[in-house]
Order: C-alpha cells, then sequence, then structure tokens
C-alpha cells in the first residue's frame, strides 16, 4: 500500500473511532439520541441530489436501511444515553463481526470456520467480562444491552448486504443513498418515545457542541470516512484493507481517554483485550506456512 494510502487508512480509523466522543459530546449537549440519529442522516442525504442511485431494488434499500442506519445508530445512540461510554461502545460495537457469522449461519447455512467459531468464543469471553463491571463506571446493563442490540441489527443488515449485489456505485453514493431510508423513521421513532416537546426544546436550544456533533457524525464519519472506505477497497485486496478496521476500537479507546477521560478498570481492559484478540484470530489472514522441503 502506498504511503499516501496508508495514511488515509489511519485517517479513516481514527475518524471512526473518534465518532464515539462526539456522539457523547452531542447527547451532553442536550440532543435526545433518537433526534440526534435523525438530524445526522438529513445531512448524510443531501449529495444524493447529485449522486448516482445505486443498482438495488427498493425493497433491499429499505431492508438495508432499516438494519443498517435505523436499528444499528438508534440502539447505539439510546445505549450510549443509558450508560454506555465512548470508548467501551467502540469496542462493543465490533460484536457485529462475530454475530454476522452467527446469522449468516443459521439464514444462509454458511458453516463457521474453526478459526471463526475461536474468535467468536474468545470474544463473547470478554463480552461476559465487561458485563461483569455493570454499574461501575458510568456502564448499566441497560446501556450494555442496546448497544449490543445495536451490533446485531448492524450484523443483520450485513447479511441482507452480501444477498444485495455489487449496487455498481462508489461507497460514498451507496451510503448517501442509504442515509434517505432512516430519516422518516427516525424522526417518528423521536416523536412517539422522546415526545415532541423534547424536540422543540432540544431545536429551540441546539448550541455549537450540538451543532459540530452532528455535523463529525454526518460528515466526516460517515460521508469522508466511507468515501476513504470505498476509494481503497477499490483499488486494493479486501484482505489488506479490512484489517485496518481491527484499529476502530483502539483508536475509540484511546480518543474517550483523553477527552472525556473514561478509565476502564483491570477486568474491563481484559474484556476489551479478549475482543480485540477474537477479532483478530477471526478477521486476519495469516500467511500460509511453508511447506517442508
Amino acid at each position: 500500500m502506498k504511503p499516501s494510502h496508508l495514511a488515509l487508512a489511519l485517517l479513516t480509523t481514527a475518524l471512526w473511532g473518534f465518532n464515539f466522543v462526539m456522539i457523547r459530546i452531542g447527547l451532553e449537549a442536550g440532543l435526545p439520541p433518537l433526534l440526534m440519529a435523525a438530524l445526522r442522516f438529513v445531512v448524510v442525504a443531501i449529495p444524493a441530489f447529485w449522486l448516482p442511485r445505486p443498482r438495488i431494488s427498493l425493497g433491499r434499500m429499505l431492508a438495508l436501511g432499516a438494519f443498517l442506519f435505523v436499528g444499528q445508530f438508534a440502539l447505539l445512540f439510546t445505549g450510549m444515553a443509558a450508560g454506555m461510554p465512548p470508548g467501551l461502545a467502540s469496542v462493543t460495537q465490533q460484536s457485529q463481526a462475530f454475530l454476522t457469522a452467527l446469522i449468516a449461519a443459521l439464514v444462509l447455512r454458511e458453516r463457521p470456520s474453526g478459526r471463526a467459531i475461536a474468535g467468536m468464543g474468545i470474544a463473547f469471553a470478554g463480552l461476559a467480562l465487561i458485563s461483569t463491571t455493570v454499574g461501575t463506571g458510568g456502564v448499566t446493563m441497560a446501556g450494555l444491552l442496546l448497544c449490543l442490540a445495536g451490533a446485531a441489527s448492524w450484523a443483520v443488515g450485513n447479511v441482507l448486504l452480501r444477498g444485495a449485489g455489487p449496487p455498481g456505485v462508489g461507497a460514498l453514493a451507496f451510503m448517501t443513498w442509504l442515509g434517505m431510508v432512516p430519516i422518516l423513521p427516525l424522526f417518528a421513532l423521536s416523536l412517539v418515545v422522546e415526545g415532541p416537546a423534547a424536540i422543540g426544546q432540544a431545536m429551540a436550544n441546539l448550541n455549537l457542541p450540538g451543532i459540530l456533533a452532528i455535523l463529525y457524525v454526518a460528515i466526516l464519519a460517515t460521508s469522508v470516512g466511507y468515501g476513504i472506505w470505498g476509494f481503497l477497497m477499490a483499488r486494493y485486496p479486501a484482505t489488506t484493507v479490512a484489517p485496518f478496521a481491527l484499529l476502530v476500537p483502539i483508536t475509540g479507546a484511546l480518543s474517550a481517554t483523553l477527552v472525556t477521560g473514561e478509565s476502564f478498570g483491570p477486568v474491563r481492559l481484559a474484556g476489551m483485550a479478549l475482543i480485540l484478540v477474537g477479532l483478530c484470530v477471526t478477521a486476519v489472514r495469516w500467511p500460509p506456512r511453508k511447506a517442508a522441503a
């Protein structure tokens, strides 16, 4: 990989990792989680006016948008508002990799490899360790379960994406058009769950941190991040680019520590380490051993 492209890959992982900190900043600025998620996709969908439409059926687009965006981010944002610190959220969200393999095995009858099974076992041991720390450091069981449910929704979306076929457009155009799907559902959920009074108060008192948080998660984390990712995927094998996603939990935890002062403790650090080890076992393709002469 060229040095400039390596820098782009590292930039993307940093943008995605810091995304969790900006979500926390938006929530602390007074934005209700579902409203914040809806506003994010209003900004994400703006370029759809000049970007080409993906060659995917309307039904498949709606299903993908429902799971990849509505379910994932409604649950993630609500989970973080309910008591899930940003650094820990960035790690637990990566359980989508193992949940994707599990759902694909159940729905698509894909038999997971021994490596995938081992990786899932290690990662779930890490999640079990993290669950023992509920009630300390600002973590609640509701926050943990909601974030894991968001990861499960992401995993369902991944399985749907595998059956959709090539979209015929770049990653930026694809994500932009998908971003049109969750706008109305998320606004409707916000209206029902959070209420018109909370929405009106949040919009009337929208401040600079809230605006910056929305712009960051929409433009930098989504449009720029996925645009760079698609650019790299088009030029290098997936096995070269995909492992960089393993850095997202690390950049997320590091940025949360530096910006919000989040601390983890030995048990939680051990759980996070097990999740990352499980990801490496599953996703990293080690070079084959040379046959003996």
